[in-house]
């Protein structure tokens, strides 16, 4: 039995060794990149939102356009069924790809105002779906709503509002492996929040997870370990009891990140005008979106 335990906790130190690595450009000349998310079909799909577009990158091949006029695309998600989920600044709406490349309104409007400017998007694997909206420079301007909020988007297309953040502005949002945990960063606090989500996708026990971070936290993500990727001054690893294992230099300010390749074993991460990736050992992301 204790060989097992010493087993346990030596497997485990070896999936926290983050310094085996190297740092990839595997795209530039953009303005501003976010939203990134790997598709199933074997690419990643990230935004370049001053330029009005969304491209894709698809390793062997390099970077093509996915879409054009794309309403200042800022998030990108997509779900079990391959749907891409965007959040549009311009429009101040949450979209969702079709079959036939148009795209459905999901999210526009709460208690008859308009959403303030949508940011970032996660979909659970069992189709509900969660975004933050704030309101960051020019998108206060006609602002509607007179607070920044979470939202959940039921698998029945019903908006509601998760919670009204009390201090600060949501940015990224991320779930946890097993879809229980909904992680929102907040720029203004540099800190990560938690939520308990039930299976109607209801929040409780709102906690603060990590503190005192190095910058404005953007976007974030979550590993099979549990632990936290949150994009600040660095891409900045914690443990999922809010303790720092590893900061990640790069040549650009990250601004978010995603996990991908068909095993989800590479990070990348998207850097104003760049992306790159890394490749890591013994750390798989979540399955969640």
């Amino acid at each position: 039995m204790r060989f097992a335990v010493l087993l346990a906790a030596c497997t485990w130190l070896a999936a926290q060794d983050f310094s085996d690595f190297k740092i990839e450009k595997v795209a530039a000349g953009n303005k501003f990149t976010e939203g990134p998310v790997w598709s199933p079909e074997g690419f990643l799909i990230f935004s370049d939102v001053p330029n009005n577009r969304v491209l894709k990158f698809t390793p062997g091949v390099g970077v093509a356009t996915y879409r054009d006029n794309s309403n200042g695309v800022h998030g990108n998600a997509i779900d079990a069924q391959g749907r891409v989920y965007s959040c549009e600044t311009r429009t101040r709406r949450v979209v969702r790809r079709k079959k036939d490349g148009t795209w459905d309104t999901l999210a526009e409007r709460f208690e008859g105002k308009r959403l303030n400017a949508p940011n970032d998007i996660t979909v659970r694997k069992d189709g509900h779906v969660f975004f933050t909206d704030p309101a960051f420079g020019a998108q206060a301007e006609g602002r509607e709503l007179d607070f920044y909020g979470v939202y959940h988007i039921t698998p029945k297309g019903e908006l509601s509002l998760l919670t009204k953040v009390a201090k600060g502005r949501p940015n990224g949002v991320a779930l946890s492996q097993n879809g229980r945990i909904l992680y929102v960063s907040n720029s203004d606090e540099r800190a990560v929040y938690a939520y308990d989500i039930d299976g109607s996708g209801k929040a409780s026990n709102e906690r603060v997870v990590v503190k005192d971070i190095d910058g404005p936290p953007d976007g974030i993500r979550t590993d099979d370990k549990g632990n936290l990727y949150v994009t600040c001054n660095q891409l900045s690893i914690y443990s999922p009891q809010g303790k720092l294992l590893k900061n990640i230099e790069f040549p650009e300010k990250p601004r978010n990140v995603a996990f991908g390749d068909p095993d989800y074993q590479t990070l990348y991460v998207t850097a104003y005008t760049s992306v790159y990736r890394i490749r890591l050992n013994n750390v798989k992301g979540s399955v969640q979106q």
